[in-house]
């Protein structure tokens, strides 16, 4: 009798098995909302779905009245704008530290255990801090997912560059090449493809960031606007922007999926 784990679904069937939970939650979202509103037609908790695409049309298709706008946007393009910039610095950050604490001993001792000790810092603990002295605007919030997610970036690259098979080290070194080309040429080109897929792993905490320092200090952006009017209890608004921001998220992750298959085909090989 085949065994469970060696059973693997072929695509379509697959496809079907991913799409249940999907399917169970809008049913159970749906039958939460009948019975609500059946018992009280004003309840707000669970807007039916005519509703949500009602508000949704408004906020993406009609100018706000008083700022002429059109905020859903605005908004978008704000929070975009900000998780770009931090994803990019983060990477930038977590490629040069990680590689060099990964494959010069000298810097691993000198930086290893201070980026271990800032890594554990809990980033939403210092936002305080990074609005007092950084001030309410941009900086402050592209400077809180940086310090949320590059950190763990470093040491996930460092570990992969320490994890390197010594015979390749060894084997280069050999043929005649210095530490530049070692680290250029050897440790480098194997970093890329755990580098999308350390970001790819931390875009959740990055959207988490993001959403926690525009509900604080902002005047646009998605978690502004979600924070905005949860005094309204405007779930009609709240439900399509959160799931707004959850494709926004599973886009990005997909895209960077997308740009390691093509560019790294060989680390596919194995899988």
């Amino acid at each position: 009798m085949p065994r469970l784990i060696n059973r693997h679904p072929g695509r379509g069937p697959a496809l079907m098995l991913g799409l249940v939970p999907f399917i169970v939650l809008i049913f159970a979202y749906l039958l939460g909302s009948h019975v609500r509103l059946a018992a009280n037609p004003d309840d707000k908790l669970l807007p039916t779905p005519s509703t949500l695409m009602s508000t949704l049309h408004t906020y993406a298709a009609e100018e706000d009245v008083r700022s002429g706008q059109v905020l859903f946007w605005v908004d978008t393009m704000a929070s975009l704008e900000r998780i770009l910039i931090a994803l990019v610095l983060s990477a930038s950050i977590g490629l040069a530290f990680g590689l060099a604490i990964g494959a010069l001993p000298v810097v691993r001792a000198a930086l290893a255990p201070f980026v271990a000790v800032v890594s554990m810092i809990p980033p939403l603990a210092i936002l305080p801090i990074l609005f007092i002295v950084l001030g309410l605007g941009e900086v402050a919030k592209i400077a809180l997912m940086t310090l949320g997610i590059a950190p763990v970036i470093v040491r996930d690259l460092a570990l992969r560059a320490a994890e390197l098979p010594s015979e390749q080290l060894i084997k280069a070194q050999t043929l005649g090449a210095s530490s530049w080309q070692l680290v250029t040429r050897v440790i480098l080109p194997q970093m890329w493809p755990r580098l999308i897929d350390s970001l790819r792993l931390s875009m959740g905490c990055a959207w988490l960031f993001l959403i926690a320092a525009e509900a604080i200090a902002s005047t646009e952006g998605l978690g502004y606007r979600i924070f905005l009017v949860r005094r309204y209890l405007a779930m009609d608004v709240i439900l399509p922007y959160v799931a707004w921001i959850t494709l926004l998220a599973f886009l990005m992750d997909w895209a960077l999926k997308i740009l390691r298959s093509r560019a790294f085909p060989w680390t596919d090989m194995s899988r």
